[in-house]
């Protein structure tokens, strides 16, 4: 039994609630302008340096932060690093860039951010992009987020070697954490390893609690770091 009256319909998911923070007026303004637009999400505050943003979004909570990576005072990294520091449940944060393998967004990644966004995306890739890492079932353009690993990993300190992340997982684990890498959906899984996606829910939620990671992001650049996964 649902439990709701004849004929009634189920109350409509509340919208995904969401900052801007970036230091451009304009970009803020066409950013709200878009998402502002979907019946799904709503603009609840704008912060225009990463010293405004921090205090604004422990106030507000938000399920999503679209956070410049260069802005004035505290620039996008440490900025995400303090939000996801400072709550227990933190928003998932997009950060916004203008080039793609810039070293600041593979350390912003680094920092806690579930994925990252171009400047000049159209508006179906931003509303996409806020959809997708709300629902954190797949890598936000994985193909970018691989060249940034292959790029800049070697350089970073790991984080532990790839031993001791294959010890931390079981072998089908490891394979689903292979598998996440490549930016494959629960469901693209689930098909290869012939399980059900019920399954593979489970086997990523392992994957991260075993990893100390919140989310698939922070799983993928730990497997390269690590030398778990290697570029190529």
């Amino acid at each position: 039994m649902s439990g709701l009256p004849d004929g009634a319909a189920p109350a409509p998911a509340a919208p995904l609630r969401i900052v801007l923070a970036d230091d451009e007026r304009m970009v803020r303004t066409a950013l709200r302008a878009i998402l502002g637009a979907e019946p799904d999400m709503a603009v609840v505050g704008e912060a225009a340096t990463g010293a405004e943003a921090v205090p604004l979004i422990r106030e507000l909570r938000p399920d999503i932060v679209l956070m410049d990576v260069r802005m004035p005072e505290i620039d996008g990294i440490r900025a995400t690093e303090q939000v996801l520091a400072g709550l227990a449940d933190p928003p998932r944060v997009i950060v916004v860039t203008t080039f793609e393998n810039d070293a600041y967004v593979y350390d912003a990644l680094r920092a806690g951010a579930s994925g990252f966004l171009l400047k000049r995306s159209g508006a179906e890739d931003l509303v996409q992009a806020v959809r997708m890492v709300a629902r954190s079932d797949s890598l936000l353009f994985p193909a970018a987020v691989r060249e940034l690993a292959a790029r800049y990993a070697g350089a970073r300190a790991a984080r532990e070697s790839a031993r001791a992340l294959r010890a931390r997982l079981s072998g089908r684990e490891a394979d689903v954490l292979r598998l996440m890498t490549k930016g494959l959906t629960n469901a693209e899984i689930a098909a290869l390893l012939a399980v059900g996606p019920a399954t593979v829910k489970t086997h990523v939620a392992g994957v991260l609690a075993k990893l100390g990671v919140r989310d698939r992001t922070q799983a993928v650049i730990a497997a390269y770091e690590s030398g778990f996964v290697r570029p190529g």
